[in-house]
């Protein structure tokens, strides 16, 4: 994967995942409402039209992921990603981070779960799906750790905020996962091996693959963008990142 090193901002890269999942994430209103017009994120939106971009900050030891936008109608995570990459930018990092705030621009657009119909959290293990694809490059960008954040409605499964992990085959996951709901009071819902409760879940190919991953849930309707819920993402996040030293 090529990454170019972009000169209006300091320590930032980008490449592109996939080229056929673009979108003007700026039509979703929930979601752009709720955004702000900087310089940094009217450059990702507007790159977000051509493909699903991959930004990397940082030149460190270990390589983390923080990913948002697997369903395109679950908001709080994707601005909360957002916020993040404003923070981070022009920070000096003891390791590499690197960014995905819309896995599927066009969904997010869209305001929908699913992108072309493909529920991209059941489909990471189907070749060349949007989330397939976040996989591979997590394999060949040698990413060791990746969060993978979301919202979930009241109504919906797990209903809860919470930590997603598993034992095995990437212990890893469990360790971090308890960390988060220790730091910050996410209860942590984690399985004895990845991928028993369902196919395809980015956290659970990563794990099988053996990259360390967790899913972070926050609480919010989907389509819309509760009070609070970008602040707890945005504490899942941070929470994350703080569990290998990144902290600001």
């Amino acid at each position: 994967m090529h990454f170019k090193k972009i000169d209006e901002f300091e320590n930032l890269e980008m490449g592109y995942i996939c080229n056929f999942s673009g979108g003007y994430v700026s039509r979703n209103k929930q979601l752009f409402e709720n955004i702000e017009l900087n310089k940094l994120n009217q450059f990702i939106l507007e790159k977000s039209v051509f493909g699903t971009p991959i930004f990397k900050c940082g030149d460190g030891s270990n390589k983390i992921l923080v990913l948002s936008g697997i369903h395109g109608n679950e908001l709080p995570s994707q601005i909360a990603n957002l916020r993040l990459m404003n923070e981070l930018v022009s920070k000096e990092l003891s390791h590499t981070v690197y960014f995905i705030p819309f896995a599927a621009p066009k969904a997010s657009m869209n305001n929908e779960r699913t992108f072309n119909s493909m529920d991209l959290n059941r489909s990471a293990h189907i070749k060349n799906s949007v989330s397939n694809l976040i996989v591979k490059a997590v394999a060949s960008l040698k990413i060791d750790f990746v969060g993978d954040f979301h919202s979930t409605s009241s109504n919906a499964n797990p209903g809860f905020e919470s930590i997603f992990s598993s034992k095995s085959p990437s212990p890893e996951s469990f360790l971090i996962a308890n960390y988060i709901s220790n730091d910050m009071g996410s209860e942590t819902i984690s399985f004895d091996f990845a991928g028993m409760s369902y196919k395809g879940a980015v956290e659970d190919v990563c794990n099988l693959r053996g990259t360390p991953a967790i899913t972070g849930e926050v609480l919010c309707p989907f389509c819309n963008v509760a009070r609070g819920s970008v602040d707890k993402s945005f504490a899942q996040m941070k929470s994350f990142l703080s569990y290998f030293g990144i902290s600001y």
